[in-house]
């Protein structure tokens, strides 16, 4: 038995993913293109990229446990739905540096809903307190 095959407790580091609750608002439609790296609701914990719970109002690069790049945290964004919109549409020219992989939303219809989605399903979820580092992930 090796890699994969391995039971959970066997493979150090690593979570079981049964154990790990993904908050069902990451499964929207609206947030898809964010999924991959993201996760969104009560309970959301930071993944490849950090939880977007709340993340309206917040300074971009501040949330607590996760490791921005140096771009991210000195670009002086407050994420509101222009900024927001700005840089989901292109995000390395708004923060030439970032580490967001990620080619951007070009169809306007969609980036409008993407940028609602954060605002409605990040202030529904709860009480504001920070993620959580995921089990056995480097935040």
């Amino acid at each position: 038995m090796s890699g994969p095959d391995l039971p959970p407790s066997a493979r150090p580091g690593l979570a079981d993913p049964a154990a790990v609750d993904v908050p069902a608002a990451t499964f929207e439609p609206d947030f898809r293109p964010c999924a991959h790296c993201h996760q969104i609701g009560a309970g959301a914990r930071h993944t490849t990229g950090p939880a977007l719970t709340h993340v309206f109002g917040r300074a971009a690069g501040a949330v607590p446990g996760y490791p921005f790049s140096k771009a991210m945290r000195q670009s002086g964004l407050v994420w509101n739905a222009p900024t927001l919109a700005r840089f989901l549409k292109d995000p390395q020219s708004v923060v030439p540096g970032t580490r967001m992989v990620f080619g951007g939303i070009t169809d306007a219809a969609q980036l409008e809903r993407a940028v609602e989605f954060l605002r409605q399903a990040g202030a529904e979820a709860g009480n504001g307190r920070a993620a959580r580092p995921s089990a056995g992930r480097r935040p």
